[in-house]
């Protein structure tokens, strides 16, 4: 078979063992008759996606408002060589890509969402609140990186804990719904600069320095609203009844979800199993591919339409729409994705988009085409980053291994800002050949990636569909399996252990 889209069944023989199994149902006693699945649904998202989306706008207003103060005279209030603002952005990488692995496994095993989020949220808004204060380039770079370890602990933790209330074919659309926050905020940041700036001179402050103070303010609301608001996981989720919270974990273990009963316990061998599988690292690349360009796209889009011939407030306003429309395609790709299935044909043209965007910012000499290009630039970078994030959550089983793997991914994901966050100097302007030339070699990556890794699934798929992955399940006759599999008790213990490498488990495309 050739098509990379064929859809695998688990094989006959392994239906049959199954069908011994289906007696095997989470609290068998709790009758959920009577839940309305999509009254549920309904329920969930009101609870989770607004609160959390507002979590992630911050986030990016957070980390993305030095670049808006830039334009309103930020580095020679501070005295501020170019080489210096660019090691002020570089600075907040560190912190935040090397901690994202460990905060995402420590997320994890607390029992209460909303303790961690206020802690993290409360930090990154007193670290912005400082920067209005900062006075030179030593107070500078040391908020940026207490920044960027506090952020660390925000973004690839909502995203676990999404994944740990939708089924596969539920999480597209939410996760481009929160994603298109980030859009939104990009639009957002360039109008709250232009408004804020008016403040300059009030109580003494400098406009630029009000973006910082008036954000982290909010920051911090948004960090106590988390303690009243912000929802355990399923298991314990006050806002649901007992029918309901029976009923999600039903859905997430017939989805394959086998970790979300929450009974799975932390094991060293996770981390083992993580970083010893190929796939792994397939997705950390498809992740810096497009989270590379992401990052300096954020920084940067003010910079680049500025040098278009525009002042610094035109620039932060025009700016915006090429958020909105990234925001409104990262919808309808989630979507699309969540009725398809097929999130790996969709990164494709995701990515090959912005790549074509980067190739007319590169050659174009006109302005109109040259901001066109920025509409599909933001096109390759903002519906790729939900597209990717779901595709890999329904490939990978076990919660720990699945929180290991999302803050691995975005953790070297976000390293990639070191060299996209110094590439737009201000001595390549106003063209920027460096800057938009890596963001091109990063998209190419991008798309090799995520053909390999479908390639990769779809072989694993066709040997699991010839009985090449089965396990030895003591007391189960089955002349197909193999010692080398693993040897089990029953088919639980092998889903358990195994997580995503059991024969019975299926990627998606």
């Amino acid at each position: 078979m050739s098509d990379l889209g064929t859809k695998f069944e688990p094989s006959i023989r392994l239906r049959e063992i199954l069908k011994d199994d289906t007696q095997n149902v989470y609290r068998p006693e709790v009758d959920t008759s009577s839940v309305n699945e999509r009254k549920l649904i309904r329920k969930v998202d009101l609870a989770l996606i607004p609160l959390l989306a507002a979590f992630y706008m911050m986030n990016t207003l957070d980390r993305g408002a030095i670049g808006n103060a830039r334009l309103y005279g930020m580095e020679a209030a501070i005295g501020l060589s170019d080489k210096q603002y660019l090691l002020a952005l570089t600075v907040y990488i560190f912190p935040y890509s090397f901690l994202e692995p460990p905060c995402n496994l420590a997320f994890r095993r607390l029992p209460h969402p909303s303790y961690w989020f206020a802690v993290t949220l409360s930090i990154c808004g007193i670290a912005m609140m400082c920067h209005g204060f900062a006075k030179n380039f030593g107070d500078l770079v040391g908020l940026r990186i207490l920044l960027g370890a506090a952020e660390a602990g925000v973004f690839p933790a909502i995203i676990f804990y999404l994944s740990c209330w939708y089924r596969h074919s539920q999480i597209g659309l939410r996760l481009a719904v929160f994603f298109a926050s980030n859009s939104l905020a990009g639009a957002f940041s360039g109008l709250l600069a232009a408004a804020i700036h008016n403040m300059d001179g009030v109580a003494g402050i400098a406009g630029y320095a009000w973006i910082f103070i008036i954000e982290g303010i909010v920051t911090i609301v948004l960090a106590i609203m988390s303690l009243f608001l912000l929802q355990d996981f399923p298991q314990s989720a006050k806002m649901l009844s007992e029918e309901e919270r029976v009923y999600i974990i039903r859905g997430l273990l017939a989805d394959h979800q086998f970790s979300a009963s929450g009974s799975e316990p932390f094991r060293m061998s996770v981390v083992k199993q993580t970083l010893q599988d190929p796939k792994t690292y397939i997705t950390v690349i498809i992740c810096a591919g497009f989270v590379g360009p992401l990052i300096s796209f954020q920084l940067f889009s003010p910079t680049i339409v500025n040098q278009l011939g525009f002042d610094a407030t035109a620039a932060n306003l025009l700016s915006v729409p090429a958020y909105v429309w990234g925001c409104i395609l990262t919808c309808i790709v989630g979507f699309v994705g969540d009725r398809r299935g097929q999130r790996g044909y969709a990164n494709l043209v995701l990515f090959g988009t912005g790549f074509i965007g980067y190739v007319i910012l590169i050659t174009s000499r006109s302005t109109g085409l040259s901001y066109f290009a920025t509409f599909l630039a933001a096109s390759g970078v903002f519906p790729t980053s939900p597209n990717t994030v779901a595709w890999v959550t329904s490939n990978v089983e076990g919660s720990y291994k699945r929180a290991f793997t999302l803050g691995l991914a975005f953790g070297f994901g976000n390293l990639q800002g070191a060299v996209t966050s110094n590439v737009y100097r201000a001595q390549d302007e106003p063209r920027y050949i460096l800057g938009h030339g890596i963001a091109l070699a990063y998209l190419s990556i991008g798309f090799i990636t995520s053909f390999a890794y479908m390639l990769l699934l779809r072989r694993e798929n066709a040997a699991r569909n010839r009985d090449e992955r089965d396990e030895v399940i003591i007391g189960v006759d089955n002349d197909r399996a193999r010692e080398e599999n693993g040897v089990f008790e029953s088919i639980e213990h092998a889903r358990r252990e195994k997580g995503d490498a059991w024969s019975g488990f299926r990627y998606t495309l």
